[in-house]
C-alpha cells in the first residue's frame, strides 16, 4: 500500500506491518478497558483512582451487572426509554445543551468528529483486510475516495471543536486557571492528530489549502506519521487518560436510564 509506504526508500513499511501496528494499538486499548472494568467492578468511579487494598473487581461481573441494569424493566434512575436515552442523551447530548448551548456545540463537534472518524477508519481497515481475502466489487483505493467527503465533513467538525476548546483554555480565565499541563497535552495531541490528517491528505490529493505547497513525494511519510499517532493517542491511550469519559459517560447514562 504505497500511501503508507514509509519515511524513505530505506525505511519502508509494508501493509502487514501497518496492520500489526493497528492490532497492537487495539490490544493496548482492550487491555486498558479490561483494567477499567475491573476497577469499576470494585466500586471505583473516579478517574485515576485505584481500588481499596484487598478489593478485586471482575470485568465480566461488571459488564453483566451493567447490562442487567440497562435491560431491567423496573424504572430505576430516571426511567427513560433506552432509545430516547441513546438518541437524546448520548448522541445529541441534551444534558450539556441544557446547561450551555456553546459548550454543547464544542463538545458535540469534538465527540461527533472523533467517533465518526474512528468509525470511518474502522470501515477502511475492514475493506483493506477483506481485499486480501476475497474479491470485492471495488478496490480499497476506490473505497478511500468514496470516504473522502464524509472524512472531510467530520474532520472539519473535529477541527472546529478542538479549536474552540483551545481558544477557551487560552482566553477564558476560569477555564485557563482550572487547566493543568495534562489537559494541555491531551488537547494538543488531538489538535496535532487533526491537523496532520488534513495535511497528509492535502499533500496526497494536491489540495491547495492543505498541501502547503509540499512535494507530493512526502505524502506517504506524512500519512504514516498521522496514522501512527492516531492509533497511539486516539485509540490505545483512551483507557489510560481522561478520554475514558467518552466510554464511561455513555455507560453510566444507559445504566441510569438517562437524566442528570
Amino acid at each position: 500500500m504505497a500511501y503508507f509506504s514509509g519515511l524513505t526508500d530505506a525505511l519502508r513499511i509494508t501493509f502487514v506491518q501497518m496492520m500489526l501496528v493497528s492490532f497492537i494499538a487495539m490490544v493496548i486499548f482492550a487491555y486498558g478497558m479490561i483494567i477499567n472494568f475491573q476497577k469499576w467492578g470494585a466500586g471505583v468511579t473516579g478517574y485515576a483512582l485505584e481500588p481499596e487494598a484487598g478489593s478485586k473487581g471482575s470485568a465480566i461481573r461488571f459488564l453483566k451487572t451493567w447490562w442487567n441494569q440497562v435491560v431491567e424493566e423496573s424504572h430505576h434512575g430516571h426511567g427513560k426509554p433506552i432509545l430516547e436515552v441513546l438518541v437524546l442523551d448520548i448522541v445529541l447530548q441534551r444534558r450539556i445543551l441544557k446547561r450551555s448551548p456553546f459548550r454543547w456545540f464544542m463538545h458535540f463537534t469534538l465527540v461527533a468528529g472523533w467517533m465518526s472518524l474512528f468509525a470511518l477508519s474502522g470501515m477502511m481497515f475492514t475493506v483493506e483486510m477483506a481485499e486480501r481475502v476475497v474479491e470485492l466489487p471495488f478496490t480499497a483505493a476506490q473505497f478511500r475516495e468514496f470516504l473522502q467527503v464524509p472524512n472531510d465533513i467530520f474532520g472539519y467538525l473535529l477541527l472546529i471543536g478542538v479549536t474552540i476548546a483551545l481558544v477557551r483554555r487560552l482566553f477564558v480565565k476560569d477555564v485557563r486557571e482550572a487547566s493543568i499541563m495534562y489537559d494541555w497535552v491531551l488537547l494538543g495531541t488531538v489538535f496535532i492528530v487533526t491537523i496532520t490528517g488534513f495535511l497528509s491528505d492535502g499533500i496526497r490529493t494536491g489540495d491547495i489549502g492543505w498541501s502547503l505547497g509540499l512535494d507530493p513525494s512526502i505524502a506517504p511519510p506524512a500519512a504514516l506519521f498521522h496514522s501512527v499517532i492516531s492509533l497511539l493517542f486516539c485509540i490505545a491511550f483512551i483507557p489510560y487518560s481522561k478520554y475514558i469519559h467518552v466510554i464511561a459517560t455513555p455507560l453510566a447514562i444507559l445504566a441510569n436510564k438517562g437524566g442528570e
